[in-house]
């Protein structure tokens, strides 16, 4: 049939007064209970398998089912509790493959609104669902119990559907179409009754008739909720309210941890053991919009009221908090609203799943957020006036347990200077971005890699304050860094992992958890705190902090300073407490006649304070223990002149530390089998393992490579990492200096996705080239190899190199034409060799690491 065809309702009166439903009808039908539903869509289905139309029935609430088997009808069952996403992913693809022409009955809209909490979503579905209906000329009829939801959420369908019909009984039936699109009479839009058998239609125009009609709307008036406001802000009033009357109900707090905090059960049960009523209704009063915090937000409140209920100490050195939080719903009302949703849905498929990520990512970056909500991220700002801010990812699935998305998704700093509306802008760019990273190849990759990328993964938004202080035109924290309760990787012999270790960093924490060219962050391992790595000042200030991410009031945005350039804003009592004297640099410049000061950064003073350190460990053991699993932090440190401290705890999550292996024999040594057998050079667990494919960038090659091309070199191993993807294939990646760093002249700037399918990493220094292995524990880098279970081996020009030889593999084929055939410029620089009796032994009791070709 063609659009916008006639067709029978099985109701002949209702097909005269609404000049019959069309092929791609929408038809909602507003009830009191869904008996009076039934009137109408019996008919339906009747004349529609009389008809011989392709009849679906939809069925996902736990209501009684509305139609029961019958021939002539299919029926597919949904389950809404996977979620928003999910499960209109999953009603989207059925009326795919029902195709053109068919005919719907689903289940009531309503119980959308029990299972996801909010009236929003349910708008939200209807709103993506109808249009696709429509565009493929179906007729889909759709109960929705009158006086439930908000006006707004009835607005959002009212102006989506074709037709809305009001339907109310007394002794008579009574029909009120508010919307017939497309079609006009001069008296359809007045309430029409009916017999209760449906027969004699008549417009209700007579003043007696119309008084007993209004008489009836009166009556049921009194049963209507408050529909001025959202269901999930209704059932927040109302469980306030039993609170305030000394009643708080676990399905109330069931509820409230289900729809706004997370559905991991081993966190709820700890959220239930922290929080008090009055917590969750305080969250509720700093959220914009409906649905999760999210991840990150989740874990950072849990991990503050357990610190503060179990630590007396802490509460003394606490930076307080004031964060606001971007409901999740706010993310999908965002992708509805601006014509997304066609997009993600063709995103979510095998062959979109990549594809697509670019031109969403970039709708998502170019969208418009409803009036409403703009509103309320005005009130935000104004609230924080003009102290910095962040702008944060909190996702579904971040930061859970297993999960750690470390890294992953943006984080934006808005400095929060100009006027209102400029700052406005600012801050919706910075929502923008953080929505768009949903996207980023990393992201998907990750997900991927875990068998998530089916799963509701949701972007709440976690807005805080920055933690600092103003030093002239910048501002920025005193120290700030990120910690562990266990130590995945060991880099000394004589280190206890389960002490925790810090990494600090002066200034933003950025450079705590981001690779920074030629920059060290200080490593603490909490079991001796003060100890540094390195036995010399030279050292000492070689592997040193060399700049200082801080915020520009001025410029308005975030800058990298050196340390130098900032010695005459800052104070001497905070250099001395985050930074050393170099004499030994000093005096050489004397003789020189230039002496000045040199300060270099080892927050040496800090961990000097066993009042911080003892703090910081107790925190994380504390939190260790309630979590049941190794943690890690985010934090930032603020100090004054007289030595006070307080600690702003940002974020904690479950940390994955990978199996903690025992001793591995390492085999003897085999003479021209050897690639390569090091001491003290590995970081990881004990293990031994198969090594089918290896892949090798010549150090002094990659050297030479023009800088602005050092990029291809990154690609061509994402294009290895793809081509070896899924194949079961253990790969190991020999590459020289840093890996995933951000500047190229220090070693090959891969992303996580570039090397996610790489079992084993070997970063190779080279003198010629100056090239420095230099893994940053603690980065988000680091936390992926981690987590991924990737090894680690560094292949240094000193007595740790017990042997190397990397022309081991010369005769064999080099694959790396065939993979990359348009990339003939790197074909010197690249050997990619399959391998049949390769491995890798690493023994962490010994230090040894041994990669060799086996005996057969």
């Amino acid at each position: 049939m063609g659009a916008f065809d006639r067709v029978l309702s099985g109701i002949p009166g209702l097909d005269d007064l609404l000049d019959y439903i069309r092929m791609g009808d929408n038809v909602v039908w507003q009830v009191t209970d869904l008996e009076e539903f039934r009137y109408f869509m019996e008919p339906f289905v009747e004349q529609a398998i009389g008809d011989r139309r392709n009849l679906i029935y939809m069925r996902f609430a736990d209501h009684e089912p509305l139609l029961s088997p019958r021939e002539g009808l299919k029926i597919f069952e949904f389950n809404p509790d996977k979620g928003f996403e999910a499960f209109t992913v999953d009603i989207y693809n059925r009326i795919t493959i029902e195709g053109k022409d068919a005919f719907y009955v689903f289940d009531s809209l309503s119980s959308l609104q029990s299972v996801w909490y909010t009236d929003l979503m349910m708008g939200n579905f209807f709103r993506v669902t109808c249009p696709y209906l429509f565009k493929l000329d179906t007729v889909a009829y759709f109960p929705l119990l009158r006086g439930r939801h908000s006006f707004d959420a009835v607005a959002r369908i009212r102006d989506t559907t074709q037709l809305l019909l009001d339907v109310h009984t007394g002794d008579k039936l009574y029909v009120h179409p508010l919307k017939v699109w497309n079609r006009y009479s001069a008296k359809m839009f007045l309430p029409h009754s009916c017999s209760m058998d449906l027969e004699d239609f008549k417009a209700v125009d007579g003043g007696v008739a119309l008084s007993r009609y209004y008489q009836i709307l009166e009556e049921e008036e009194a049963q209507k909720q408050d529909q001025n406001f959202d269901s999930h802000d209704r059932f927040f009033s109302m469980a306030k309210l039993e609170y305030q009357q000394g009643r708080f109900r676990e399905e109330t707090e069931n509820q409230i941890l289900e729809s706004t905090m997370t559905k991991d059960k081993r966190l709820q049960e700890m959220l239930k053991k922290y929080f008090k009523p009055k917590d969750y209704f305080k969250l509720r009063d700093r959220m914009i919009g409906s649905g999760a915090i999210g991840g990150k937000a989740c874990g950072m409140l849990l991990a503050r009221k357990i610190v503060n209920t179990l630590l007396p100490e802490y509460r003394a050195h606490r930076e307080a908090h004031d964060s606001y939080y971007i409901g999740s719903d706010v993310f999908y009302t965002y992708i509805v609203s601006n014509n997304c949703w066609e997009t993600r849905i063709a995103q979510r498929t095998e062959e979109g799943y990549f594809e697509k990520a670019g031109q969403l990512q970039k709708a998502l970056l170019s969208g418009e957020f409803p009036s409403n909500i703009r509103e309320k991220f005005r009130s935000v700002l104004e609230y924080f006036g003009q102290s910095p801010i962040i702008v944060r990812s909190s996702s579904f699935l971040e930061d859970g347990f297993g999960n750690a998305f470390a890294g992953k998704y943006e984080s934006v700093f808005c400095v929060n200077q100009g006027t209102l509306e400029e700052r406005l802008k600012v801050f919706e760019d910075a929502v923008r971005r953080v929505y768009a990273s949903i996207m980023d190849i990393s992201a998907l990759e990750y997900r991927k890699q875990r068998g998530l990328e089916h799963q509701d993964e949701q972007m709440a938004v976690l807005v805080q304050r920055v933690s600092g202080s103003h030093w002239g035109d910048y501002f920025f924290p005193a120290a700030a860094g990120v910690g562990y309760s266990y130590s995945a990787y060991k880099w000394s012999k004589d280190m206890d992992q389960s002490a925790g270790m810090l990494r600090l960093v002066a200034g933003l924490g950025t450079r705590a958890v981001d690779r920074t060219e030629n920059d060290y962050p200080r490593l603490v391992n909490l079991d001796r705190p003060a100890v540094s790595m390195q036995t010399n000042v030279a050292d000492k200030h070689r592997f040193s902090q060399k700049n200082v991410d801080v915020l520009d009031t001025k410029k308005n945005h975030l800058l990298t300073k050196s340390t130098d350039s900032l010695m005459e804003i800052l104070p001497l009592w905070y250099k001395r407490a985050v930074m050393e004297r170099d004499y030994e640099a000093e005096d050489a410049l004397n003789r020189m006649g230039r002496w000045r000061q040199v300060w270099f950064v080892t927050c040496q003073k800090l961990l000097e304070n066993r009042e911080f350190t003892g703090l910081m460990q107790k925190l994380l053991k504390t939190l260790e223990q309630v979590y049941g699993n190794p943690v890690d932090i985010e934090y930032t440190v603020n100090i004054d002149e007289e030595g006070d401290f307080v600690v702003n705890l940002l974020q904690c999550r479950p940390l994955f530390t990978g199996s903690r292996g025992g001793k591995v024999e390492i085999p003897s040594l085999s003479e021209g089998k050897t690639f390569f057998h090091l001491k003290d050079s590995s970081v990881g667990n004990s293990l031994k393992k198969q090594i089918h494919v290896v892949i090798q960038i010549e150090p002094k090659l990659y050297y030479e490579y023009p800088y602005g091309k050092k990029h291809q070199v990154a690609e061509a191993v994402g294009r290895i990492n793809r081509y070896y993807k899924g194949s079961g294939k253990n790969l190991l990646l020999m590459t020289p200096g840093r890996v995933g760093t951000s500047s190229p002249e220090l070693g090959v700037p891969v992303t996580f996705a570039d090397i996610s399918a790489v079992s084993g990493i070997c970063e190779v220094s080279d003198s010629r080239a100056g090239y420095m292995p230099e893994l940053s524990y603690g980065s988000h880098m680091f936390q992926d190899m981690v987590e991924a279970e990737i090894f680690y081996s560094a292949l240094w020009e000193d007595r740790r190199k017990l042997s190397y030889d990397p022309e081991l593999f010369a005769e064999e084929e080099n694959l790396f034409p065939q993979i990359c055939p348009d990339m003939e410029e790197l074909f010197p620089m690249f050997r990619v060799t399959e391998l049949e009796d390769l491995y890798y032994w690493n023994d962490v009791m010994s230090g040894e690491t041994l990669c060799q070709i086996a005996e057969s």
